[in-house]
């Protein structure tokens, strides 16, 4: 389980999270410059809040009033870029080991071809990124993450790079990644069908400010109701 309640001053407005999601998937809905992804360097140690605490399970990621704020490495948490950064001088069997520095050397390429096979890309093993399609570049981020043993997804506009197309065709093979994943995983998205097809429960974020979670159904009505022009743009 993830906990987060935080705050982070910011040019336009101090971002002021509350996030509290177990197994599943959590989104944080808004549009450019609402802080979602803000939101989610905090959580990755990337950005410190200026106040709050992060909790994963048992473990405090931050506490500010206890001086408590671990390292990236040391939060075991998996962080999908929008553009998966990728090595770009490393194959895909490189990327993917990259994540697997905590096993013995001897160790890796069997969990790197496990991990390949796994994410359907074994036949990229030697390619370099600059070669790959979006999807497959995807696929291998998501190979590289789950490399790392993470005990937290972070999605940060997954499919943001791909085309209309490409995305429809992977959102099930994404839906069916991240049921797999035993932890919680939590998406930004400013896409109102890309949360309806993946998430399970939703904050809409404004200004840096995040509403309480609903599910669903409960979401749509809420967009329809509060906001209907996007709504109606995204639908």
């Amino acid at each position: 389980m993830l906990y987060a309640d935080f705050e982070k001053r910011l040019d336009l407005f101090t971002l002021k999270v509350h996030i509290d999601a177990e197994s599943g998937i959590f989104s944080l809905f808004g549009a450019s410059g609402a802080g979602k992804s803000m939101t989610l360097k905090c959580i990755a140690g990337i950005e410190k809040p200026d106040r709050g605490i992060i909790r994963l399970g048992d473990k405090v990621l931050f506490d500010s009033e206890k001086h408590i704020d671990l390292t990236p490495q040391k939060r075991h948490v998996g962080y999908l870029f929008q553009e998966y950064a990728l090595f770009p001088d490393m194959t895909v069997a490189g990327n993917i080991k990259a994540g697997l520095h905590h096993l013995p050397r001897r160790e890796r390429q069997a969990k790197a071809a496990e991990l390949m096979e796994r994410f359907r890309i074994s036949p990229l093993a030697d390619k370099r990124p600059a070669t790959l399609s979006g999807g497959e570049k995807q696929r291998v981020a998501l190979a590289r993450i789950f490399a790392s043993e993470p005990e937290v997804l972070l999605l940060d506009e997954p499919f943001s790079s791909l085309d209309t197309f490409l995305k429809w065709e992977l959102i099930p093979y994404f839906k069916e990644t991240l049921q797999s994943f035993a932890g919680c995983s939590i998406m930004v998205s400013h896409n109102i069908d890309e949360i309806i097809s993946l998430c399970d429960t939703v904050s809409v974020i404004q200004n840096g400010v995040a509403e309480p979670a609903v599910g669903i159904d409960d979401f749509q009505a809420m967009i329809k109701a509060k906001y209907p022009s996007v709504y109606l743009r995204n639908s």
